[in-house]
């Protein structure tokens, strides 16, 4: 296997997912620079030590994720638990790439249309150009309780389900991860139900209030889905080896 030089990968992603400016709270592309060439790579939600030892155990040259460090308002400080990280990182020479809401907007590999297309919801894209909650129909429409049991069936964790009016659900807005406060965005849109990743104790008078079913899902759970595509994405691409780890996470 020949490989890929990091800095051809990382244009590539750059260009693929950089293609308008976010108001991110940490830095997109390459945070921490490793070996020259890229081979192998691997996967995960979130840069944790345990992916990290994960990956060093693959031969990983490169580790992508979707939650990756130098979070906005996070201590500068080098100690405790980011040395341990950074100080793997370094001895084993591999690169990270971390892509936040650029991977959850993609409209072809980012969570929310991946997440769609895992619960066969037809999707018609954002809700607003340049907006990260996304919207559509199901299939069929179905009960709460028929829901609640595909979304823990495909997601492998029960949804906490704050109910709604609607005796039936057909159509859903959605966003990944912790996007609760989203709920007002799907009230105005006249859905049937808002599904994301986490809940506040504000969300649960919003459903009631508004009458739109809410489900939080997880948000590990709803965010594996983004990255493992650009992983297989960039192996296709590139001739590269690829492996998705996923970090058990009940959030």
């Amino acid at each position: 296997m020949i490989g890929v030089s990091r800095q051809i990968l990382v244009n590539y992603c750059n260009e693929l997912l950089l293609t308008r400016p976010f108001n991110d709270y940490c830095p997109n592309g390459l945070q921490v620079e490793g070996r020259e060439t890229i081979r192998n790579i691997v996967s995960g939600v979130s840069a944790s030590l345990a992916l990290l030892e994960a990956a060093k155990e693959h031969k990983a040259d490169l580790i992508l994720v979707h939650h990756g460090y130098f979070w906005r308002g996070a201590t500068p400080v080098i100690t405790g638990m980011m040395k341990r990280r950074l100080a793997l990182l370094l001895k084993e020479d591999m690169n990270l790439l971390a892509y936040h809401l650029p991977l959850d907007a993609h409209e072809e590999l980012g969570n929310n249309v991946r997440l769609a297309q895992l619960l066969n919801i037809t999707c018609l894209g954002p809700v607003a150009p340049g907006s990260l909650v996304f919207h559509g129909h199901l299939e069929s429409p179905c009960t709460p309780a028929a829901l609640t049991h595909l979304l823990q069936d495909k997601l492998g964790q029960k949804p906490l389900h704050i109910a709604g009016q609607s005796p039936l659900i057909s159509t859903v807005a959605w966003c990944t991860g912790a996007a609760q406060d989203s709920i007002d965005i799907a009230a105005d849109l006249g859905v049937d139900a808002f599904l994301s990743g986490e809940i506040s104790e504000r969300t649960v008078h919003s459903a009631r209030e508004t009458g739109v079913h809410y489900f939080a899902c997880g948000h590990h759970a709803t965010e594996r889905y983004g990255v493992m595509a650009l992983g297989e994405h960039l192996a296709q691409r590139f001739e590269l080896k690829h492996h998705f780890i996923d970090i058990d996470n009940p959030v």
